[in-house]
């Protein structure tokens, strides 16, 4: 069968989840993958009650919904960040603290090691759960010590930008090992302003690891085709650590011509700008290519649609995204089509 397309409510957060779990079902989804901000999934909640799990599987059920994973991104993205004024506005009280930086990426760690026990309870669970030995996934952001240094002015060596993949190595090894005590994936959603942005970032970062089996990627072309990144080969590349995918479109070249690839100071939205997220299937991502690429790594996780368009009602832009990619989709074959031929299956 064609996977399940769920809907993640990162950009949702502005409505409880009882409410965006109707909507949800009547624009089409399957499931929604939960953002741990608004109240969609609360962490320390779902680490510690049971109760609460409970509620939370229910109101999902309720509107015909299930989910495949949860994302973190506003507290990763505290880890290896140089802290700043503007990360106080994304993390609760309790991990921004006093906003010392090293307190705060200290106490970033642990709600995000938090994170995962939180993940394994909720799915261990789910109404109905045949298979509690998979490992559930947490898609999120890591930050970057490094990425101010992006354009290599002053010169930047590369021992420089080596220390930052060391830095996020140190941090990011001891959460690792809570997700494999957890039996828990984490998927870096591959991003500017992360450790890892393009194949070769992501590459980089797979070592500073060690290569952890618990280190993998949320899939999302969007933050690639702009770049100029080939957003299929890095399906190819990736393979098995594609732990989940994320469907979300961008254009570039359309701007008037006075704004570039990193964005001129300018909003989201405005008409200068060389590039701007879109509704799935208004973009410039080849989505029947990455379906095909998905195929042909097994991937057999849900589609989870991103949903960002500012020009675009969010509800009509995320019921056409979900029609677009139910119509798109499609199983991957289980035989050769030229098999008929042969005597012996005949």
């Amino acid at each position: 069968m064609p996977r399940p397309i769920t809907l993640f409510t990162g950009q949702w957060a502005d409505l409880p989840l009882t409410k965006l779990a109707p909507l949800a079902k009547r624009l089409g989804y399957d499931g929604v993958e939960l953002a741990c901000w608004g109240d969609h999934f609360e962490v320390d909640a779902a680490a510690t009650s049971d109760k609460y799990l409970k509620e939370k599987w229910e109101v999902l059920k309720d509107n015909g919904l299930t989910c495949f994973a949860v994302s973190n991104h506003l507290i990763g993205q505290a880890v290896c960040d140089l802290i700043d004024e503007r990360h106080k506005s994304i993390l609760p009280p309790d991990v921004w603290g006093n906003g010392d930086p090293e307190g705060v990426r200290s106490r970033a760690a642990k709600k995000l090691m938090l994170t995962a026990k939180a993940a394994r309870r909720f799915f261990n669970a789910k109404p109905g759960a045949k298979d509690k030995k998979a490992a559930a996934i947490v898609n999120g952001f890591t930050g970057s010590s490094i990425w101010h240094s992006i354009y290599a002015f002053p010169p930047t060596s590369q021992a420089y930008w080596e220390k930052g993949f060391a830095d996020f190595g140190k941090r990011f090894g001891p959460i690792l090992e809570e997700f494999e005590k957890q039996n828990a994936n984490f998927a870096l959603e591959v991003h500017p302003t992360e450790i890892a942005f393009d194949i070769a970032s992501a590459q980089r970062a797979v070592a500073a690891v060690k290569g952890h089996k618990r280190f993998g990627f949320n899939y999302d072309p969007s933050h690639l085709g702009y770049q100029g990144v080939d957003y299929v080969k890095f399906i190819r590349t990736f393979g098995p650590r594609v732990f989940h995918a994320h469907m979300k479109d961008v254009w570039w070249g359309h701007g008037d011509g006075t704004v570039g690839t990193f964005g001129g100071h300018t909003s989201f939205g405005d008409a200068r700008r060389a590039w701007d997220f879109r509704s799935v299937g208004r973009g410039d991502i080849n989505f029947e290519e990455i379906i095909v690429a998905l195929n042909d790594i097994n991937y057999q996780g849900p589609l989870s649609v991103e949903w960002e368009d500012i020009r675009m009602d969010r509800e009509h832009g995320a019921a056409e995204s979900c029609a677009f990619l139910r119509k798109l989709d499609f199983a991957r074959s289980a035989i050769a089509f030229d098999a008929a031929f042969d005597k012996e299956n005949q």
